[in-house]
């Protein structure tokens, strides 16, 4: 099912979002300590225009949230967990005069909203933020919630390879793929609850065609 623009739409997050928010977060990664409102006032706080909000309009009610921040990778590791990229959740490393990379650092949808196109309209309008913004790419971390299942006979190289091959079908990232993003790597311990994907991830990125590429633009 397709976004429809009559029951749903894509805003900026307001305060009075945080509760819902949390609560949400909990259903969505019930392994994980939910955010607290203090710290998405922190996200708003340091880079507004960068955390969206998917809203079902009938019910005023927040559906799913796609939060960002601009960080310059050459500061950073590709096998950089979660909490590092993310200054332990706090994005009080968002740099908003060096940092030529969006930084995908959550993404979700309230399990009563799903299959409703909203993933795909949250990342839509971090795309058009990159563009807006001139920041050369987007980045972020797949999921892998169908590796722990053969995990014990499969690599995650070959894993993530045979996924892009379509060879293999994953829940997240071979949603990821279709979306638009191309697979750097498999990284391991991106985060530390995820058993599903036995805490195996792939960083994925999206380059913005119209902006040329830093002089750090590798990812290290």
């Amino acid at each position: 099912m397709g976004f429809n623009s009559s029951e749903y739409r894509i805003r900026g997050m307001k305060r009075a979002d945080f509760g819902p928010i949390g609560r949400i977060c909990q259903q969505v990664y019930p392994h994980d300590t939910p955010y607290t409102q203090a710290e998405l006032a922190e996200h708003n706080a340091v880079f507004p225009q960068g955390q969206f909000v998917a809203e079902h309009l009938p019910t005023s009610s927040v559906a799913g949230v796609h939060f960002t921040l601009r960080l310059r990778m050459a500061d950073f590791h590709i096998d950089d967990p979660w909490d590092v990229l993310t200054a332990h959740g706090s994005f009080a490393d968002d740099d908003p005069v060096n940092g030529h990379t969006l930084y995908g650092a959550d993404l979700f949808v309230s399990p009563d909203h799903q299959h409703h196109g909203l993933a795909h309209a949250l990342t839509d309008a971090t795309r058009a933020l990159v563009v807006e913004e001139g920041l050369w790419r987007m980045v972020g971390a797949s999921r892998l919630p169908g590796y722990a299942k053969v995990a014990a006979t499969v690599s995650p190289e070959v894993y993530v390879a045979e996924v892009i091959a379509g060879t293999r079908t994953d829940p997240v990232l071979s949603v990821h793929l279709k979306d638009g993003w191309s697979v750097v790597k498999p990284i391991y311990g991106y985060t530390q609850n995820d058993p599903e994907s036995a805490n195996w991830a792939a960083v994925i990125q999206w380059i913005n065609p119209n902006c040329p590429p830093p002089p750090e633009f590798a990812l290290r």
